[in-house]
């Protein structure tokens, strides 16, 4: 493995959950060429369907998506890689989509899907969740009777000193105050009252601070600025994809420079490009993953990662410094059931 080489570890669904993946996969990245080398099953753990990484210490987190009692585990990352099992700890809830941690290295949050909830985990000095500290239960619903009977968490972020939430099932961000002594969540004015049927999934903030929404149900991507209440007010709306039928976008990433927006579409299996300009959305170009189903992305380089879930495979654009556009470059990389992508940053490969 070449001194300059990155790791990518790799989430993704096993047979629990209809998937072909053992566990969380790991690949080698060429930061020179962008190719990606298969390394194998990092870890063998159940339906790992979401990564994140401490900020300081060498941890990795991965939510296992189970029904009904889902789980999140912890992992030791070593120099060359490899994972070893820190501890385990029930969510609280069903199905859990989304972890992360708060930038000071003290709690662990997570998004429980199916049962609508997030869940707040302290993390010891060696970066191991413990017991729960708080389980907060979101309540709403939206006009989309067969997704949003009832609260969706779909993502959960610690930002700019409050906690938002993505719930589908409601069509809203919710805002929370997370105690830094007690670990518990106090709810506040939601950041986001989207349209209803919208669908929130993941958002992401622009680097002049203006939020990014893409809308799973809505199929668009909509953005928002603060408003005199401290909640966000929407400022733009677009269709995520300019294909025919039906579009369900997962994911959305910024440009280095800021300059440009990418949208992941699952059914038309694009990438959408934007121009941004700090105030508006302008539609540039749309290009195959070249798989099936693109659950999650990754922008690092000058190179866009997408793992396609379905055709099962991480595929390789190259991203146009100019006019921001991406183009397939490569073979694809042949990865089990894949539904995360996390480069590991914080570590020196050798």
């Amino acid at each position: 493995m070449g001194a300059n080489d990155e790791l990518i570890y790799v989430g993704g669904y096993t047979g629990d959950k209809g998937g072909a993946a053992e566990g969380i996969g790991l690949l080698r990245r060429d930061p020179a060429s962008g190719v990606l080398t298969r390394l194998g099953v990092a870890a063998r753990t159940p339906s790992p369907s979401f990564l994140a990484q401490h900020p300081t210490l060498p941890v990795l987190y991965a939510v296992n998506e189970l029904e009904p009692d889902g789980t999140v585990s912890a992992f030791r990352v070593a120099e060359d890689g490899e994972l070893t099992p820190l501890a385990v700890q029930p969510t609280g809830g069903s199905d859990p989509a989304h972890v992360s941690v708060t930038s000071d290295g003290q709690f662990l949050l997570v998004a429980n899907y199916s049962s609508g909830s997030v869940a707040v985990h302290p993390l010891d000095p060696e970066g191991a969740p413990g017991e729960r500290s708080d389980l907060l239960d979101l309540e709403g619903s939206g006009p989309d009777a067969e997704r949003q009977s009832g609260s969706h968490a779909h993502m959960v972020v610690a930002d700019r000193g409050a906690v938002l939430v993505a719930d589908l099932g409601a069509d809203r961000v919710w805002r929370c105050r997370l105690d830094p002594v007690s670990g518990r969540l106090t709810m506040l004015t939601p950041a986001v009252t989207a349209k209803p049927g919208t669908g929130p999934r993941h958002l992401r903030h622009a680097p002049d601070g203006t939020l990014l929404l893409v809308g799973e149900l809505a199929a668009n991507l909509t953005w928002y600025r603060p408003a005199a209440d401290g909640s966000l007010e929407l400022a733009g709306e677009l269709p995520s994809s300019a294909q025919a039928g039906p579009t369900f976008p997962s994911e959305i990433t910024c440009g280095r420079d800021g300059r440009f927006l990418y949208v992941a579409n699952r059914g038309p299996n694009t990438v959408a490009t934007f121009a941004w300009d700090g105030e508006r959305a302008t539609p540039l170009a749309e290009v195959s993953t070249g798989g099936d189903w693109p659950r999650h992305m990754v922008l690092l380089g000058d190179h866009l990662y997408v793992a396609n879930q379905l055709s099962q495979t991480v595929t390789t654009l190259r991203i146009d410094r100019e006019t921001g556009i991406p183009e397939a470059e490569g073979e694809a990389t042949a990865e089990a059931s894949p539904t995360c992508l996390l480069r590991w940053t914080s570590m020196t490969v050798r």
